[in-house]
């Protein structure tokens, strides 16, 4: 009898992250309530920095960037934004974290949870995804919408290599 598989990833597209940040510092250049207000992002490997005039401001233009990204099919769950800080003459800081990855616990969690679905799932962890495979197509999917649809899994999650 065949056996029908997929994987769990939680990944993103570097190119699409990057022109995220390109067309959220167009859009802060061009708008009036950006107006001297010296806004920044500063994408260096994990962290994104957002500066501007204010906290405020900082706020707002982190608000930028999740729409963008939104645009390109990026999760709002990859930015995980630190709290605003004053830097040097009132300005404001944002440190943004990128939130990929499926660690250890995080991996047993989603174990837990797929079995929770049924029992004849067989589930593998294989570094940073999980390999799910089950007898039934059916199964598999209702896999897939239970954990699309669980709002406390703190990374965005892909469903890939469906056979």
């Amino acid at each position: 009898m065949a056996e029908y598989s997929f994987d769990v990833v939680s990944e993103f597209n570097p190119a699409e992250l990057t022109n995220a940040v390109d067309q959220a510092r167009r859009e802060v250049a061009t708008r009036f309530d950006f107006k001297d207000t010296a806004t920044s992002y500063d994408h260096q490997g994990e962290v994104i920095q957002i500066e501007s005039a204010s906290e405020d401001r900082a706020r707002a233009a982190l608000q930028v960037l999740r729409e963008k990204a939104a645009r390109r099919q990026l999760s709002p769950k990859l930015f995980q934004a630190g709290d605003p800080k004053t830097v040097g003459k009132g300005r404001g800081q944002i440190d943004v974290r990128l939130n990929a990855g499926i660690n250890d616990e995080l991996a047993r969690d989603l174990r837990k949870r797929i079995q929770n679905v049924s029992n004849k799932l067989q589930v593998r962890i294989q570094g940073d995804q999980l390999r799910v495979v089950s007898k039934d197509k059916d199964t598999l999917q209702q896999v897939i919408k239970t954990l699309r649809d669980a709002e406390d899994i703190p990374v965005p999650l892909q469903f890939t290599n469906y056979r």
